[in-house]
């Protein structure tokens, strides 16, 4: 790998404890069985792991993957407070159905512009995005040259692609990103920064060529 060329895989954790429900930085469930199941087909066997270092979100949904990942893969790994979830505020904790009978208008508004009305006492979009993507940043400069796996969170990943692509808080909510699904990102080759895959697995991509 050419020193200047620093690539960036991005893993969504697993499926959660809980059961569906709005879960941000404000709700810390452990991956259920079926998550930690998810996540280690997501990223294959050991001997096609090409990381040199693991970076996670301070969440257990992540950081509990990270820890066993790194640790049996004998690599560094780095906790950034900064690539936590979005807050959801009033809505943390409860599924769609909840929420809509706490405040039907601004449930409806949400859905209608997520950018321009947040959840009551949410993290607003552009915020979030600023937050993760200036980590993000810090990150790839102060690892310049490795190939770095990061376990974060869908809003984490799509925040992330969503700036990349030259897309701004509203281009977040077009990217659909599946439980321990993986975006491949590489910086410094010949068009500059790029996504090269999305959504997928490391295995499939590795297999695939694409």
């Amino acid at each position: 790998m050419s020193a200047a060329l620093t690539r960036v895989d991005l893993l969504r954790h697993g499926e959660p404890e809980g059961g569906p429900r709005y879960r941000g930085c404000g709700i810390d469930d452990p991956l259920s069985e079926t998550g930690w199941a998810q996540m280690w087909a997501a990223v294959g066997p050991p001997e096609g792991w090409p990381w040199r270092r693991v970076i996670s979100s301070p969440l257990r949904r992540c950081r509990a993957f990270a820890e066993a990942l790194a640790a049996r893969a004998g690599l560094p790994l780095d906790v950034a407070e900064d690539l936590r979830e979005i807050g959801f505020g009033l809505w943390e904790g409860r599924n769609k159905r909840e929420a809509r009978a706490l405040d039907p208008v601004a449930w409806d508004a949400f859905y209608a512009d997520p950018v321009a009305h947040p959840p009551p006492g949410a993290e607003p979009v552009a915020d979030f995005q600023r937050r993760v993507t200036d980590c993000y940043r810090e990150l790839v400069v102060a690892h310049r040259g490795e190939h770095l796996l990061v376990v974060a969170h869908a809003g984490v990943l799509r925040a992330i692609v969503a700036e990349l692509l030259g897309g701004g808080p509203a281009a977040l909510f077009r990217l659909q990103i599946d439980y321990a699904g993986m975006a491949g990102i590489e910086h410094g080759g010949h068009f500059g920064d790029r996504v090269c895959w999305f959504n997928a697995s490391h295995t499939v991509v590795r297999c695939t060529g694409r």
